[in-house]
């Protein structure tokens, strides 16, 4: 900005802080409206982001945010690897139904979703599953996979209830913790992320796909001032 740049367009694949998006009791900080002043204090113009965890941090910038969806990548993967003959669309939790939801429409399939209650930060108390997945290949959407205490957690109950495979898809790979060995010992047959955030783990579950032609693509119709709406898959 002190050298007089003419646009200043910030890449931010992953937006750090966004799940502290409200003020969910008293006397609690919104980490993820700080991280937009930050941001915009320093300067930028634009910034292009992917799957936030809620789409309502866009209002947190006073500049243009292009919200880009990892389903693009994603929903080939579902598409081409698991097959639409006996899909069903889940939910982790409440909070993701809308995407799931999205995911289930797309592909004309049933969606169910596993409601969960949390004792304390990151530590699942009890889950119910609401609707049928006996007998079916079932694909797990999130947005993000911190602890996966909830998606590992999801899996079981959902081989429990006498599915036939269970998968999940994730727009960011966290993965902090034990987040591998729960995996591993889960009953997921693979995991999915987008390479927003690089996995350092070595978890043989894990898969990754690349959204960098994503960004490239949207980044030069940015510089050439050329349309990006196509770019907005879902």
């Amino acid at each position: 900005k002190r050298a007089s740049a003419a646009q200043i367009v910030a890449v931010v694949p992953y937006f750090g802080w966004a799940r502290q998006d409200r003020k969910d009791k008293p006397r609690v900080a919104i980490g993820a409206k700080l991280v937009a002043d930050m941001l915009s204090k320093a300067g930028i113009d634009r910034l292009i982001t992917m799957d936030l965890h809620a789409d309502q941090i866009q209002g947190f910038f006073d500049c243009p945010v292009d919200h880009l969806y990892a389903s693009s990548v994603i929903m080939p993967y579902i598409a081409n690897e698991v097959g639409l003959d006996n899909l069903v669309i889940a939910s982790p939790d409440a909070g993701g139904s809308k995407r799931a939801y999205t995911y289930s429409k797309y592909f004309n399939v049933p969606m169910v979703m596993c409601d969960k209650h949390r004792d304390k930060p990151n530590s699942i108390g009890e889950m119910f599953i609401i609707g049928d997945v006996e007998g079916k290949d079932v694909v797990l959407i999130d947005d993000m996979v911190d602890t996966a205490g909830t998606i590992t957690k999801a899996a079981n109950l959902i081989m429990e209830k006498g599915a036939k495979s269970v998968r999940a898809c994730a727009s960011h790979c966290v993965m902090s913790g034990p987040a591998s060995e729960r995996v591993e010992a889960s009953a997921l047959k693979e995991i999915m992320f987008t390479d927003s955030i690089p996995y350092r783990g070595s978890c043989p579950k894990v898969k990754t796909l690349t959204i960098s032609n994503l960004f490239a693509e949207t980044i030069r119709r940015v510089m050439n001032n050329e349309p990006i709406s196509s770019q907005f898959l879902i």
